[in-house]
């Protein structure tokens, strides 16, 4: 995902006006991906809302404090949770297909060696087909596989809840200003006061 382009910065002007601009573009970024990644098979809109809750967080870090005060540490510690979480879920959306895929094929490979052990009988017999090499791993891929569907559910649930409880807030429109703009919703866009 590219990054959205900020507009308008002038290296003559206050660090604050300037950082202001940045935040709230990529704080807009951040919520363009609403409603779409509100939608849990949305995969590549959760990573894309992870990648731009990192960019958001990183320029936080690097200079929100001197310049917005006590919003700048709500704001790093919201964008941290989101960032966190959505990459927790990336990570299951990631392993989950590579499990699958070394489960189907450990599987193909114990059927063929059930279908070798049948030789050239006219059917094969049930008992050919336990005790394959790969049984116990297939399995126990079987039982990963259901972990991390079941945790990225979970997960998914934690990020609507985190989404819709704990908006991040819009920076102040001063530095004097350590009030919130207003905040990142559910379904809304972020508006800059001023």
């Amino acid at each position: 995902m590219k990054a959205r382009r900020v507009k308008g910065l002038d290296p003559d002007a206050p660090l604050a006006d300037n950082l202001q601009r940045i935040v709230a573009v990529r704080l807009d970024e951040l919520c363009s991906f609403v409603p779409k990644a509100l939608d849990p098979r949305q995969v590549k809109a959760l990573h894309d809302m992870r990648i731009a809750a990192k960019r958001l967080r990183y320029i936080l870090e690097v200079a929100a404090e001197p310049c917005f005060g006590a919003y700048a540490v709500t704001a790093i510690k919201r964008a941290k949770d989101l960032q966190d979480l959505l990459g927790e879920l990336h990570d299951c959306d990631v392993q989950l297909p590579r499990v699958r895929a070394l489960h189907d094929e450990l599987r193909a490979a114990d059927a063929l060696e059930a279908r070798a052990r049948a030789g050239d009988a006219p059917d094969l017999d049930p008992t050919l087909a336990s005790g394959t090499p790969h049984s116990e791993a297939w399995r126990g891929l079987e039982t990963l596989a259901i972990y991390l569907e079941a945790r990225r559910g979970l997960l998914f649930e934690r990020f609507l809840e985190l989404w819709r409880e704990r908006p991040i807030p819009i920076a102040p429109t001063s530095p004097e200003g350590n009030g919130y703009g207003s905040s990142a919703h559910v379904g809304s866009q972020p508006q800059v006061d001023g």
